[in-house]
């Protein structure tokens, strides 16, 4: 259950700071000595990879990123400061390439991985280091060295943050076109999603997240039917799940039947998976009757949270969104 983010961005590091061309100026000394110093080193690019990030999403904004120069050296044999280090953040599962060449550069497979991607360019050195007894006032000193200038390819394969389960038919691919810019195709009848659908998911608080909606889970899927233990396998890797129940199918003498099924599979495949924070939502509550369902289905799970929602005409939709937010920011914690 992935899919390939990817992004072209440039990046330099800094240059280096020139050497300093300087001589002692001091009262009473006949002949003062060279005293230039060198220069700084220019600023390091550097990759890291962080599970606050979770898309390339931000390079859409910047694709070129440039490190401090060094300053250059001053007189007294004061070295020039080091440019300022650029950190570029990324989420783990980044693979970075050069575009050059297609060399693989760095694939980051963990979270709070670092790698020096561009050094920057070493500082020149002042006259200072030129003097010598055949040699005693030298008049020049080494320029910075440039810095390292990169057109890198960097590629995400994304796994989904956020897992919509339920039976079929109970409105998925309609939430997740609903919510991101994924576009399933829609049908009414079983098994409408045969693949997994992705989809990033736009906020206004902070970084984006990854949505998918993992085909109809029916009874005996643990064991394989309906292809089942396939789905069930994508479900491990996803952060939280969104349990979408369809309204208009809720049983009146026993509301949380379907409810109660999914659940049992998930636990019969593998008991981490009921384990994952799960949101519960009621879908289509346009249709007729919807809200006396609904509350049958609250009155029976008085203890948890129970959002209503409808997918087609986005009602409770943005409610939703938040407290997905809500709840995958409390694991980047």
């Amino acid at each position: 259950m992935k899919f390939i983010d990817e992004a072209i961005i440039a990046v330099q590091s800094g240059n280096g700071g020139s050497g300093c061309v300087s001589f002692r100026r001091e009262k009473f000394i006949r002949y003062g000595g060279p005293d230039g110093g060198d220069g700084g080193d220019g600023g390091d690019v550097i990759l890291f990879s962080t599970s606050r990030k979770r898309t390339l999403y931000s390079f859409r904004f910047k694709r070129e990123f440039k490190a401090k120069d060094g300053a250059s050296g001053q007189g007294k044999k004061k070295t020039g400061k080091k440019g300022e280090d650029l950190v570029i953040e990324v989420p783990p599962g980044t693979l970075v390439t050069s575009l050059d060449d297609g060399r693989i550069i760095k694939d980051f497979t963990e979270a709070d991985e670092t790698f020096i991607v561009a050094n920057g360019g070493r500082g020149g050195q002042g006259n200072t280091r030129f003097k010598s007894s055949t040699h005693r006032a030298p008049r020049f000193a080494q320029p910075g060295e440039p810095g390292k200038t990169l057109s890198l390819k960097i590629e995400l394969k994304l796994l989904s943050d956020v897992g919509i389960i339920g039976l079929p038919n109970a409105g998925k691919s309609t939430l997740i076109r609903a919510i991101s810019s994924a576009n399933p195709k829609i049908g009414d009848y079983p098994f409408t999603t045969l693949t997994p659908n992705l989809g990033v998911v736009q906020t206004d608080k902070g970084e984006p997240f990854v949505v998918s909606d993992i085909p109809g889970l029916i009874e005996g899927a643990h064991q394989g039917a309906g292809l089942g233990t396939r789905f069930l396998k994508h479900i491990e890797r996803t952060r939280i799940l969104v349990h979408l129940i369809d309204v208009s199918l809720v049983n009146v003498d026993d509301p949380l039947k379907d409810y109660r099924m999914t659940n049992k599979e998930l636990l019969l495949y593998n008991k981490k998976l009921i384990e994952k924070p799960q949101i519960v939502v009621l879908n289509k509550l346009d249709l007729p009757d919807a809200d006396i369902s609904a509350e049958q289905f609250q009155s029976a799970m008085p203890d948890k949270m129970v959002l209503r929602i409808s997918a087609l005409s986005g009602k409770g939709v943005s409610r939703l969104i938040s407290k997905i937010v809500e709840v995958l920011g409390r694991g980047d914690e």
